[in-house]
């Protein structure tokens, strides 16, 4: 029987791979905050999986008068911590150590200089869970020391200073340890659980952190007992709004001993779980990918908080970019076409084969007078031995194409930015604006560049056909059949004059073959002309033909290389952005 198991999800390593590969895709598109935190939560997480895995860090943090010292204090079974009542007496977090071993590396990388063993540690109870707190013998301090511990071997318990200290060091100490730390209890007071500080600044942006964190509502004995019901309601109810549904909230009251059991049971399970480290760094990872997808000013978080998922404000999309690149080439390709002067070259094109066509084929009595006339691909530098000499170096302006007028110029314009606007309709923000600049990114190059594809491309503009020279010497021979007759007569003439005998003279019925050869390779000589300029017309026709279709694909292939290739490469950078991304949140 085939066993069918739950697929797991990714493991961290390859989710850190995917946040950092990401971070690297984003680099020059999001702003540098956010790729920068995005590889500081990768550079934290190693880290801190170098260091002790057995211990799980968990911290108290709160507001000045909140009682966390008290409940540190109170935890520890021992008077570590100072307590304050209304100002605040915790300058630097300080640490209670169960079962240090090997966890000083770890406190040296949390910077912690103070740090406590508590001296109370009484063996679990055989049935692993706590006795009532009413057992509890008060301590010399006021406090219910533990009569049955929980196992806590493994746990590093911080108590940091107040988050709304009027000292500024004290704040930006809150803020570096929230960062680090494994597990986050929250210790708030009835008087001020509902504050905006604690809840703006730090669990809402948090909320996606609900793992790894406890929410305690302090100093119960102050109030009665259905006034703690409500408040404990009410905070329920402001945890949801901020996102923190599900996470646990304890009523305690660390002067009287209430709820300190149920606290010292859920920490001892969170730290026998040896996960907290490992959901932590997951719900970083979650985190910093969310400010990846979503980089908008909104979704910025404070000094020393992490982004949570619902933190952003912007409408970035991960989707597949949509709009095919391939089919936006025509219409870049027409602009191109009309701004390097291709109409005009192709016209030069069939002229100058009608031109040359006449200087080798034409009659040689008359085909000198064409010589005086302008090669039209020469007056463009097009086909001639300089242009082909340079075609495959980077020269400016080999041609002399008139230059693009301003409504060319203009369509080109709209060109390049109706291919951004079109491969970017499917993004949104960075996304989008870097695909239109990669559009661009090479608009400065595109007329040189258009300019060298017309130059190389109609070098085969001038190529002569075979039936040119052919018909060239056939002219020669002809014309040499004229000037033979003339020469002919000539003598005849001469003779004639100078009374001299005459020799017989061959005829052609009744015309004289001087003549005939006279005026037959005169006539000769004007029809193949005529017949040649007719063949050079119909092949001047195909050669711009074949010009125009070359010269297109070249130019096509010049708007490919400048414009469609960047949009292509930054379409396919964020999609694997995208890829990774979505790899990094699973």
């Amino acid at each position: 029987m085939k066993l069918l198991r739950r697929k797991e999800g990714p493991s961290l390593d390859s989710r850190l791979a995917a946040l950092l590969e990401a971070a690297e895709l984003a680099e020059g598109r999001l702003p540098a905050d956010v790729v920068s935190n995005a590889r500081a939560v990768a550079e934290r997480a190693g880290t801190r999986r170098s260091l002790s895995v057995d211990h799980t860090v968990a911290a108290l943090a709160g507001a000045t008068g909140s009682g966390k010292s008290s409940l540190f204090n109170a935890l520890a079974g021992d008077e570590l911590a100072a307590v304050g009542v209304t100002r605040p007496t915790t300058s630097t977090a300080q640490a209670a150590l169960w079962d240090g071993t090997g966890a000083g590396p770890l406190l040296d990388w949390l910077e912690i200089p103070q740090r406590h063993t508590p001296q109370t540690t009484v063996e679990p109870a055989a049935s692993g869970r706590l006795p009532p707190a009413a057992d509890a013998a008060p301590t010399a301090y006021g406090q219910a020391a533990p009569a049955a511990d929980a196992d806590f071997s493994g746990l590093i318990l911080l108590d940091l200073p107040d988050h709304d200290s009027i000292r500024l060091a004290h704040r930006l100490e809150v803020d570096r340890l929230v960062e680090l730390v494994d597990l986050l209890v929250w210790v708030l007071d009835p008087q001020k659980y509902a504050d905006a500080a604690v809840h703006e600044r730090y669990l809402r942006p948090l909320s996606g952190h609900r793992d790894v964190m406890v929410v305690v509502l302090n100093q119960i004995d102050r109030l009665p007992p259905h006034a703690v019901d409500r408040c404990l309601r009410d905070l329920r109810r402001l945890l949801d709004d901020d996102g923190l549904t599900g996470v646990p909230i304890l009523g305690v009251s660390a002067r009287t001993g209430a709820g300190l059991a149920e606290l010292r049971e859920l920490l001892a399970k969170r730290v026998a779980e040896r996960r907290s480290w490992s959901a932590r760094l997951a719900a970083d990872v979650s985190a910093a990918a969310d400010r990846l997808a979503d980089p908008s000013p909104g979704s910025g978080t404070p000094s020393g908080a992490v982004a949570g998922p619902g933190t952003g404000g912007g409408v970035a999309r991960l989707g597949r970019p949509g709009g095919a690149v391939a089919g936006l080439g025509t219409p870049l390709t027409d602009a191109l076409s009309e701004a390097a002067g291709v109409p005009l070259v192709v016209a030069a094109v069939s002229k100058g084969h009608r031109h040359r066509a006449v200087v080798a084929t034409g009659w040689p009595v008359t085909k000198w007078v064409r010589r005086f006339r302008p090669d039209p691909l020469r007056r463009l530098r097009i086909g001639t031995s300089s242009a082909a000499k340079s075609a495959d170096r980077e020269i400016v302006g080999r041609t002399s194409v008139p230059a693009a007028s301003a409504v060319q110029k203009a369509q080109v314009e709209t060109a390049l930015r109706d291919v951004g606007e079109a491969a970017a309709s499917d993004l949104a923000g960075v996304w989008a604006a870097a695909v239109r600049q990669a559009a661009r990114s090479r608009a400065g190059d595109l007329a040189d560049a258009v300019d060298r594809a017309v130059a190389t491309t109609s070098l085969g503009a001038t190529r002569r056909p075979r039936w040119w020279r052919a018909v060239g010497v056939l002219q020669w021979l002809v014309f040499a059949v004229m000037v033979a007759g003339g020469l002919w007569l000539g003598v005849l003439f001469g003779m004639d004059y100078l009374r001299l005998p005459q020799p017989p003279l061959p005829t052609v019925g009744v015309v004289p073959w001087p003549t005939v050869l006279l005026g037959g390779g005169a006539l000769a000589g004007v029809v193949i002309a005529l017949l040649s300029r007719l063949a050079a017309w119909a092949g001047g026709h195909r050669r711009a033909r074949r010009v125009a279709k070359a010269l297109r694909a070249a130019i096509a292939q010049v708007g490919a290389d400048y414009v469609l290739d960047p949009v292509e490469g930054e379409l396919a950078r964020h999609a694997r952005f995208t890829e990774a991304i979505t790899r990094a949140r699973a």
